[in-house]
């Protein structure tokens, strides 16, 4: 056989053991986009009507901000961002909710922000930090969350009575499934698996365990749903399921042309305050 013959199988023999390798890493670097979203930190000062907080959550430190209302008091609501983001995402809702009454809560989420935690397991521990930033606040208490946020409320209320409402942006119906449905293109179904696998080891939490679909079933207080009707990351659907499992007061509002983090503007704003003046009456 010629050199060049035999420097070509040399090249290919290379190249194969190139890629078997680089697909061999590949669960590990699913696992570990999985629970290491991109940290944010927090670079707005609190608000004029906010102080700096500290909260205990579940073996774990969180850092937000307390606001006080400017007006006659109706009750609290906390704000849960979504992945890879923080706190400061707050700030139009303190002001425009801290007007009608609300005193309001922002914390950033485990793994987020200037909070503790290494690893986001997507409630199954974020829910037990709510349920203790809870114990700090009172009633009656509105949970406003986006995306991540939005499944740690429905999971947390499925359990907690104190929660009297519940407006939840752009939620995914279950992990397991908006995680495969983001996957890249190139993992094939047994790569998901060990991802899945790998991420359950070193978060130490169970995948099929974070599920809001099934914590909606219950969930008895009233849930306002809001999904992007163009929303390919967390598509619509996920919304549609986590409606039809809820079994007390509901409402979803789809909007038209909005993708991903793009449904809550202007005329939907507005929607969200009747809903909670039909709950939560402001004084006459």
């Amino acid at each position: 056989m010629s050199r060049w013959r035999l420097g070509l199988i040399g090249v290919g023999a290379v190249l194969v053991a190139a890629l078997v390798a680089g697909a061999s890493q590949l669960p590990s670097v699913g696992a570990g986009g999985l629970l290491h979203p991109a940290r944010r930190r927090v670079e707005a000062a609190a608000p004029p009507t906010c102080r700096d907080a500290a909260f205990t959550g579940d073996a774990v430190s969180l850092r937000g901000w307390q606001c006080r209302t400017t007006a006659r008091r109706r009750g609290t609501m906390v704000y849960l961002h979504g992945v890879a983001d923080n706190r400061s995402s707050a700030t139009g809702i303190i002001e425009r909710f801290g007007r009608q009454g609300f005193d309001v809560v922002a914390y950033d989420s485990r793994a987020h922000g200037e909070s503790g935690g290494e690893v986001c397991t997507y409630g199954y521990f974020e829910k037990e930090d709510l349920h203790r930033v809870l114990d700090t606040v009172g009633g009656p208490i509105v949970l406003l969350g986006t995306s991540l946020g939005a499944a740690v409320a429905i999971q947390e209320a499925a359990h907690d009575p104190r929660v009297s409402a519940i407006v939840a942006v752009e939620t995914f119906s279950d992990l397991r499934t908006v995680a495969t449905e983001r996957a890249p293109v190139f993992f094939t179904s047994g790569i998901i698996e060990r991802a899945f696998a790998l991420a359950e080891m070193r978060g130490h939490f169970r995948v099929d365990a974070v599920s809001p679909v099934e914590a909606a079933a219950g969930v008895l207080s009233p849930v306002l749903l809001i999904h992007g009707a163009a929303d390919i990351d967390t598509r619509p659907e996920h919304s549609r399921r986590v409606l039809a499992a809820l079994p007390g007061p509901k409402r979803l509002i789809l909007v038209p042309g909005a993708r991903h983090n793009e449904s809550l503007r202007g005329d939907v704003w507005a929607e969200i305050e009747r809903w909670l003046d039909e709950i939560i009456p402001g004084a006459d």
